[in-house]
């Protein structure tokens, strides 16, 4: 065991122009700055001043990674331009071109960058040949949903594939979006989604790399089991139980007197949408994965899963209210992304053509590490939209609209 004493660290904070700065420094020395000593916390040891005075309430909360028992980071692919596309036309021909052209060919035409430790044109050709393939749907970025080629083995098309989660996902789930640590933002890395994730789905930010946590688990082939089963730690499931006075069943059903993985889903989704809840545990929120208070009550507990319902079916994009547009795109044109402007309540894709009564909330709104409303346009710059890009995009603006209003409905129910 080591008993040396820790250091002690010192603090300040100087703001102002740069003129004030330097003007401060030079009337100062090291013995006359009024130093603020920061507390040796362990096992962060931050050397700025936290405020730490809701721990002990914090870690009374269950964290994600330990109700959720199997959960892996996203994908890495190494070669987003060689794996990932808009079409399955396009990564139809990556394939056919990889399994025919020479390498050195190949790699002139499509990824110039050399050959690395976890990709090579080599091993992502044996893969293709050598291991049972499927073209898949890949939640690429907030709403953004791409399409590619899976085998699950590491070092392969991708180069970590994480498939002890992805397989879970390949069948009919769900799965939460977070991350571990939190570098720029302040918390709102939430996401949910029913496809296999891309590491850097709801930040590309260092240090946020985005995590999987799938609700269920499907049964190897060759397992006796017969059904699938809820991804989630047995006693954590049990205390939230109790404390309901409700009995837990592996699918939902009808019975009021009780309550299904998918309830838990959607009561932790809206609890971590809550602004006030943010806010409160923000400091803790940037280290570790989120922590989620246990239900107050059945009347708390079922108001917040009817919101993070309506929440999650909007950002899966499957509630009918995002079929109400808000939205109206007036103008003919080519429908080329390449000037992207928002003025007025209108978001200009080329000079011509704009949607229109896009609200400002839902253009600024964040999800993880991106702005969707913009980030999904810019990364289609050079592109022309197709009728259903066009009709997707406005689905977006009504959900980010949406989103924004039940996080005010969730603030209304006391979380703790």
């Amino acid at each position: 065991m080591n008993n040396k004493k820790t250091a002690q660290v010192y603090h300040f904070d100087l703001y102002g122009t740069r003129d004030e700065k330097y003007e401060f420094l030079h009337n100062n020395s090291l013995k006359s700055v009024s130093w603020n000593e920061l507390k040796n916390d362990a096992p962060n040891y931050f050397l700025v001043k936290k405020d730490f005075s809701d721990q002990k309430r914090y870690n009374d909360c269950f964290n994600l990674n330990e109700l959720f028992t199997l959960n892996a980071s996203g994908i890495k692919t190494e070669r987003d331009n060689v794996t990932i596309h808009f079409k399955d036309e396009a990564l139809l021909n990556i394939k056919n071109e990889l399994l025919s052209l020479d390498i050195e060919d190949f790699r002139k035409k499509h990824t110039p960058k050399p050959d690395g430790r976890d990709w090579k044109i080599i091993t992502a050709k044996s893969d293709l040949i050598n291991n049972k393939m499927s073209l898949t749907t890949v939640h690429y970025r907030p709403f953004d949903f791409r399409r590619t080629i899976y085998t699950g083995k590491s070092k392969g098309f991708h180069s970590y594939p994480r498939n002890e989660v992805m397989r879970h996902l390949l069948k009919d789930n769900l799965v939460i979006m977070s991350t571990r640590q939190l570098s720029t933002f302040d918390f709102q890395h939430i996401l949910v989604s029913k496809f296999i994730i891309d590491m850097c789905a709801i930040s590309l930010q260092t240090k946020e790399t985005t995590y999987a946590f799938p609700l269920y688990l499907y049964p190897e082939k060759d397992s006796k089991k017969a059904t699938r089963t809820p991804n989630l730690n047995s006693e954590i499931v049990q205390k939230i139980a109790d404390g309901l006075g409700l009995k837990f069943t592996n699918e939902k059903e009808a019975d009021s007197g009780t309550f299904a993985p998918i309830d838990i889903l959607d009561y932790i989704y809206a609890v971590l949408h809550s602004p006030t809840y943010r806010e409160k545990y923000k400091e803790f929120l940037k280290i570790d994965f989120p922590r989620v208070p246990y239900p107050k009550g059945k009347e708390t507990f079922w108001k917040l899963v009817r919101l993070g319902g309506e929440l999650r079916q909007i950002h899966l994009l499957e509630s009918p209210a995002v079929e109400k547009y808000i939205t109206k795109y007036p103008a003919d044109g080519d429908n080329v992304v390449n000037k992207i402007k928002y003025q007025d309540c209108k978001v200009y894709i080329n000079d011509t053509q704009h949607f229109e009564g896009v609200p400002e909330v839902a253009w600024n709104f964040y999800i993880g590490g991106y702005q969707p409303a913009q980030k999904w346009l810019k990364d289609r710059k050079g592109r022309k939209l197709e009728f259903d890009d066009i009709l997707h995009y406005q689905k977006i603006i009504v959900a980010l609209t949406e989103t924004d209003r039940i996080m005010k409905e969730v603030d209304e129910v006391e979380v703790e």
